[in-house]
């Protein structure tokens, strides 16, 4: 599965025929046109989804990236559900409609059991968390430990961040946690819970780590190492707090993006250089 973070019709061109399964962004900069207007939403997906619909599988259009908290956040339900109507109206009610939120959105994170919304987050993802629940749609998160390990390695060890503590590094609600990944994921699972929407899954719409940038955190070694481990621990396992959930998984990014500003590890997650050679070997099997 493959995630578009805006529509691009080169790339969907080149979709066409591949069985790639597609989750397509919508730019946050449209969020407010297509929340106010049924029209431009039944235009959008004229243009983005309905041209490709026989070649390309769309499973998952989200409405907007990160945009939770922010000043564009009050557009992303009406976004929601005019997209949804748009869909539906094509015959394409089969493409889930949800959205992508941060770390940011959540007041608490720690202990993962205390995980909540912030209050100035809690109606809109009241409303959010609603539609997902009534379409049975994931809400998407980003989830990085690199930025809360590089942020503050004397409190977060590297093996906790890396996957690779052989035992619980912190104790919660009798659940134990041998990863940072699980523990931010289970933070919004309990922030759910607390909004009464245990229903709605969790899927992650990033995660990865930066091969440069920020030495000695980011470096190939623990970018592969993270990877890896990441890959094997969502095909094996849930979480503590939901272990029977499955996990949707997306790495970011599939290419170092060098033109990316400002410059830092944010140009450093790719598995490609732009070139096309690996970064670094790694195995999806």
């Amino acid at each position: 599965m493959i995630r578009l973070f805006e529509p691009s019709p080169e790339i969907l061109e080149a979709l066409r025929g591949s069985g790639i399964l597609v989750s397509l962004g919508i730019k946050n900069q449209d969020l407010a046109t297509l929340s106010s207007s049924q029209d431009e939403a039944n235009a959008w997906v004229q243009t983005n989804v309905v041209p490709y619909k026989d070649d390309v599988k769309f499973v998952w259009i989200s409405a907007g990236n990160d945009v939770i908290p922010g000043p564009l956040a009050q557009n992303v339900p009406g976004a929601m559900n005019n997209i949804y109507n748009a869909l539906v109206a094509n015959g394409l009610g089969q493409i889930q409609v949800t959205t992508v939120v941060s770390g940011t959105a959540l007041g608490t994170s720690f202990p993962p059991s205390a995980g909540a919304f912030s209050p100035e987050v809690i109606d809109i993802m009241t409303q959010v968390t609603a539609f997902l629940k009534l379409h049975k749609t994931p809400l998407m998160v980003d989830v990085y430990p690199y930025f809360a390990y590089a942020d503050d390695p004397a409190h977060i060890s590297s093996d906790y961040a890396l996957f690779k503590s052989t035992s619980p590094v912190v104790v919660d609600e009798n659940l134990n946690y041998y990863n940072l990944f699980d523990a931010m994921v289970d933070a919004f699972n309990a922030a759910l819970e607390k909004i009464d929407m245990s229903d709605v899954l969790v899927a992650v719409s990033g995660s990865g780590w930066p091969t440069a940038g920020n030495d000695p955190y980011a470096s190939i070694e623990n970018a592969q190492t993270y990877n890896t481990n990441l890959i094997n621990h969502v095909r094996n396992t849930g979480t503590p707090r939901r272990p029977d959930q499955p996990y949707y998984l997306f790495l970011f990014s599939m290419f170092n993006e060098d033109l990316k500003q400002p410059a830092g590890v944010e140009q450093h997650f790719g598995l490609f250089y732009p070139s096309m050679e690996p970064v670094y070997p790694l195995s999806f099997n």
